[in-house]
């Protein structure tokens, strides 16, 4: 036990179907929050609840199938295409797939392949460039019908235009639910209704965008230098 605290007086309130970002340097905490909403591994103090209900005397498989995650480095398996975005269900539901593909940016590339969606992609998607398996794991997510939506810096391999086109089809599609995405490009949280601002394992900041920047902090000395690099 080397008695580092990973987050430190963390409380956070999201009401349901509210858009929440996360943002901070490099291991500030941000992922291990969502680790821990989907109970990858137990709190040591405090609690987590989910409508109410602590999330510890959840049932572990109703608790994640209820939650749409995608991580950082999203996982693909060796199989076709189709096979790696309806992973959730038995039974597969094209024209619901082609939705999801379309909304993760990444139905037109799937088109071009000669085999379009029964191409045959090996383990961890190695024939496909990074940005394509994000999105291929973005649509797998969205076609879960989650209840909770948890998008782990999962957009890092595509340009800024074509991460605000999926955002925005996140946002739409997901409007009734609870998303929480975690990016390092300010632009990403412009219309989210809540960010939090994390500094070594502790929330510094809380707002929307327009009051972020005005409070003069982190957020918005990150938010000027990054528009500064993309002019």
């Amino acid at each position: 036990d080397t008695k580092i605290k990973a987050l430190k007086n963390i409380n956070i309130s999201i009401k349901e179907g509210e858009k929440i970002g996360l943002f901070g340097k490099t291991g500030c905490g941000k992922s291990t929050i969502t680790n821990l909403i989907c109970r990858l591994y137990n709190v040591d103090h405090g609690e987590i609840k989910i409508g109410g209900k602590n999330i510890s005397n959840l049932n572990l498989y109703n608790l994640r199938k209820s939650i749409g995650y995608v991580p950082q480095d999203g996982y693909l398996f060796s199989g076709t295409i189709k096979d790696n975005i309806t992973f959730s269900s038995n039974q597969i539901d094209t024209k619901k797939m082609i939705k999801c593909a379309k909304h993760a940016s990444i139905l037109e590339e799937i088109e071009s392949l000669e085999n379009g969606f029964d191409t045959v992609i090996g383990e961890r998607g190695i024939q496909l460039s990074g940005g394509q398996r994000q999105r291929i794991a973005i649509a797998r997510t969205l076609y879960t019908d989650a209840n909770i939506y948890i998008f782990d810096d999962c957009l890092s391999a595509v340009d800024v235009k074509k991460e605000k086109e999926i955002l925005d089809n996140i946002i739409y599609t997901t409007k009734e639910k609870t998303t929480i995405i975690i990016s390092h490009r300010i632009s990403s949280f412009k219309n989210f209704d809540k960010i939090i601002v994390l500094e070594n394992g502790q929330i510094t900041e809380t707002g929307n965008h327009k009051k972020l920047i005005s409070n003069k902090g982190f957020y918005s000395e990150m938010f000027q230098l990054q528009l500064k690099n993309t002019n």
